[in-house]
């Protein structure tokens, strides 16, 4: 049965042309080759006019922010006082606050408490012992859940002791206990505040959209400046980028108790305060600890950035790898971060559901009313105190470790030998075709037009604000002298995002139609999500070298993850009654997919879309590393030089890109939604 022979009113309309869809093409298509054409032609626009603002922003009307924050934070630092105490006394007194508890728990952990300093220092008492961690880890488990989670977490741990990575990950878990309480209770209390006033609330929602769209490289330089290097400059560095989601989290699951739920606090006399921390909190509890973990989840995907900055751990083990090209001992201390990021995502998710239990009855003896607290109390005191006499109970064996770096290094070496005139054929024709023509399309528009075709683009989809707004974050990024490295980052995120949704989209599709593709792709989707980004960078390098095309396929395997998942969702979220419609009608499998399942699954599609875009943007300034000439790298630069002001403005720039876009295809899919008439 061919596509003309049926008629698909009676089932879905979206096969109708819209009202005023004529014009929409005309409009696009003007743009476009307007567009095109200058694109083509501006280089040769500005030798025969000689017109050198054709290309470049006019230098006298050019924003000099880079240096005016850098003499700020400079004033700030060196000049600025309040009576008796400078700027700097207070920003080493907000750090003495956080590496106080800090070296308490990496003495705890890794160092044992000392008396003394240097070569004069005498150990007091030892750290925990590694079976005393991987028993408290046990633990934690099973009072959260059950035994099978207990196996998980206590393997988990216990595979960090095994593959040698132990010493590093105690230093990292130190930094996740410290940090993860500081982001949860700032989160909560922002939370509540914004929950409380409507007012605080839209003032705070921009801040939290740079804190989350700024690369995290741009805050690192400030951060760097105010509180030097060190571990406290990663902690306060981890709690800004892991922050957004707790406090988002919070004013949502608070908005979202039941108005019969507060009414019934009222009644009981409640007062604003009680009614706050006795009952919408708890009420709201479940929602609350989703915050939580994805604090711990960003704290640990922090790791790596913040080891450039001394926070040491096994995001320093994987940055000095990536340095050296170490492919094996790279991939091994990624995996290890991967690991112990599914024993505390899964070990928050479980406290997250856990629900009341009835206490032990009071008359029996301590030891029988808390059996796993006592029990996990006398194997950390007897292992710990053991460490002392057997080193093997306070050490892991060096001699039982097991390492895969051999493994990973002669497979990538085995790849490169076996299929070098595949990869390098493969790698030529995308550059040929794909990433070069898009670079020079994007490398040739001139800044003035590529502000007005950006506002009028948002204007269209998103209206006349949206239009404004657009055009004036555009204005700001070629006023600042970055037009050329904004198009080479729209150009690498354009090529990435095409791959990955040319990829993602249709395998989420199949995924969401197809059970066991779902159950398949969904372990292969969880492996690439819980990567460190940096990780990615390592195989790549060793594969295709540095350059544009080794940060573009890190990029789309980053990227990769959303466009499955919301393919998938969006596909399995269609109404049944429509598609059994759609049978009725006498529809083939093709015409079922292309006039049924994938318009009705567009809004899912475009927020994929949004998200892909969000992820390629924060893997771009990453790929920096490998030789990439954009935003990213300006934002390294500045990191490496400590250059606060030039470090802020790019960073600041890739935001303004990550808004246009988030912004534009959220209209898209709210425009889309309302054509379809779905909630």
């Amino acid at each position: 049965m061919s596509d003309e022979t049926v008629n698909m009113t009676p089932v879905i309309e979206t096969g109708r042309p819209e009202k005023g869809s004529g014009g929409a093409w005309v409009f696009w298509t003007v743009l476009f080759a307007a567009t095109w054409a200058l694109s083509t032609w501006s280089f040769a626009l500005y030798k025969a006019l000689d017109a050198r603002w054709i290309i470049r922003f006019p230098a006298r009307f050019a924003l000099n922010l880079d240096t005016w924050i850098t003499d700020a934070v400079n004033w700030l630092v060196e000049d600025l006082s309040f009576g008796l105490f400078t700027f700097r006394d207070t920003t080493r007194f907000l750090a003495a606050i956080i590496e106080a508890p800090y070296d308490i728990v990496r003495a705890l952990l890794i160092d044992g408490f000392q008396s003394g300093q240097g070569q004069q220092a005498v150990e007091m008492f030892p750290p925990l012992s590694w079976l005393a961690v991987i028993a408290v880890m046990v633990a934690l488990a099973r009072y959260a859940r059950d035994w099978s989670l207990a196996a998980l977490v206590g393997g988990c741990f216990a595979y960090l002791a095994i593959f040698g990575q132990w010493e590093s990950a105690m230093i990292t878990l130190a930094s996740v206990l410290i940090a993860v309480p500081i982001g949860g209770v700032g989160g909560l209390l922002l939370g509540v505040a914004s929950y409380r006033s409507d007012r605080f609330e839209r003032a705070l929602r921009p801040v939290l959209d740079l804190m989350q769209t700024v690369p995290v490289f741009a805050y690192l330089v400030p951060i760097l400046v105010l509180f030097g290097f060190g571990p406290v400059a990663a902690l306060i560095a981890t709690v800004i980028y892991a922050m957004p989601p707790m406090v988002r989290n919070t004013t949502v699951a608070l908005q979202s108790v039941p108005e019969e739920v507060i009414e019934a606090g009222r009644m009981m006399g409640c007062g604003e305060r009680q009614l706050m921390w006795k009952v919408l909190i708890p009420t709201a509890l479940p929602s609350i600890m989703v915050g939580v973990n994805q604090v711990i989840m960003l704290t640990l995907n922090m790791v790596i950035i913040a080891s450039m900055i001394g926070a040491g751990g096994l995001g320093y083990d994987v940055l000095t790898a990536l340095r050296r090209l170490d492919i094996g001992g790279g991939i091994e201390a990624g995996v290890a971060i991967v690991v112990m990021a599914i024993a505390l995502d899964r070990l928050s998710q479980a406290f997250a559901e856990r629900r009341l239990r009835p206490l032990p009855d009071p008359s029996l003896p301590l030891h029988r009313r808390h059996p796993l607290a006592t029990g996990t109390l006398a194997v950390v005191v007897l292992t710990t105190l053991s460490g002392f006499f057997v080193d093997g109970l306070r050490t892991y064996p060096e001699a039982l470790t097991v390492t895969t770096g051999d493994f990973w290094a002669t497979g990538i070496e085995w790849i490169n030998v076996n299929f070098f005139d595949a990869i390098d054929a493969a790698k030529n024709l995308l550059l040929t075709w794909v990433m070069l023509p898009v670079k020079q399309f994007f490398s040739g528009i001139p800044w003035f037009w590529g502000i007005a075709v950006v506002g009028l683009a948002a204007g269209r989809l998103g209206g006349w604000k949206l239009g404004l707004m657009a055009a004036a974050m555009m204005a700001f990024i070629a006023a600042s002298g970055l037009w050329g490295k904004a198009m080479t980052t729209v150009y690498l995120t354009t090529v990435a995002v095409f791959l990955a949704s040319l990829i993602g989209i249709p395998l989420g599709i199949w995924a969401g139609q197809n059970a066991r593709a779902n159950s398949i792709l969904g372990a292969i989707i969880d492996t690439l999500q819980t990567l460190p980004s940096f990780v990615y960078l390592i195989p790549v390098v060793m594969l295709f070298r540095v350059g544009d095309f080794s940060a573009l396929i890190a990029m789309v395997l980053y990227a990769l993850a959303p466009a499955v998942r919301y393919a998938a969702h969006g596909i399995r979220s269609i109404d049944p009654e429509l598609i059994e419609a759609g049978r009725v009608s006498g529809c083939t499998r093709r015409q079922m997919l292309r006039r049924i399942r994938v318009p009705l699954a567009a809004p899912s599609l475009l927020l994929g879309l949004n998200q892909t875009i969000m992820l390629a943007l924060s893997m771009l300034v990453i790929t920096a590393l490998v030789g990439t000439r954009d935003l990213g790298q300006e934002v390294y630069i500045a990191l490496t030089k400590a250059n606060v002001g030039q470090g802020l403005v790019a960073g600041i720039s890739v935001a303004f890109i990550a808004i246009i876009a988030d912004r534009v295809v959220n209209a898209l899919a709210r425009s889309t939604r309302e054509r379809l008439g779905i909630k």
